[in-house]
């Protein structure tokens, strides 16, 4: 019988293995010192890698993680032993490049925390309940920047998408009148 593709995990730590964003969508780790023994675990297995130009693949614990870095930031997506790692690879990739898009280039642990709100964003539009929703980075930095829009901004200091998105909603809003 095929299953859907599922996601474990998404983590986003720092050089130094801590939290900076976590996601789990799987009951493996059911305390919070399970999962922090398992972010500890994967940054241990692969702090010593090279893994900034192109994604990495570990198996850990009956998992596969893919992973990369970028400045001072571990992304790592974690799906089953029998996931494939392509799917996993592009779900990272996904997560990575529209990180990339929302931090305007900027991806680094400050840029980061600065702007958590957007990433855990970013988190929900990829996978709800471990099941993938979207891999394209650019979609989901669409559907993120639709969701942070500042209603009361002026119009000339909105981006197209918020703009669009702030019409739209004065379009519903006027609808439902």
């Amino acid at each position: 019988m095929d299953t859907c593709p599922s996601i474990k995990n998404i983590l986003l730590l720092d050089s130094e293995g801590k939290r900076v964003a976590v996601k789990y969508y799987s009951n493996d780790w059911p305390t919070n010192s399970a999962k922090e023994a398992f972010e500890k675990a994967v940054f241990t297995k692969t702090q010593k890698t090279n893994a900034r130009t192109e994604a990495e693949i570990a198996m850990l614990e009956g998992n596969v993680i893919v992973y990369k870095f970028v400045q001072d930031l571990h992304f790592f997506v974690t799906g089953g032993e029998d996931e494939n790692e392509l799917i996993l690879a592009t779900v990272l990739q996904g997560f990575f490049d529209a990180v990339g898009l929302l931090l305007r280039g900027n991806v680094d642990k400050k840029e980061a925390l600065e702007n958590l709100d957007l990433i855990l964003l970013c988190l929900d539009e990829i996978v709800d309940g471990g099941i993938i929703l979207e891999t394209d980075a650019n979609v989901i930095a669409g559907k993120v920047a639709s969701h942070s829009v500042d209603v009361g901004a002026p119009l000339s200091e909105q981006t197209i998408s918020q703009a669009l998105a702030t019409a739209r909603e004065h379009l519903t809003r006027s609808l439902l009148k």
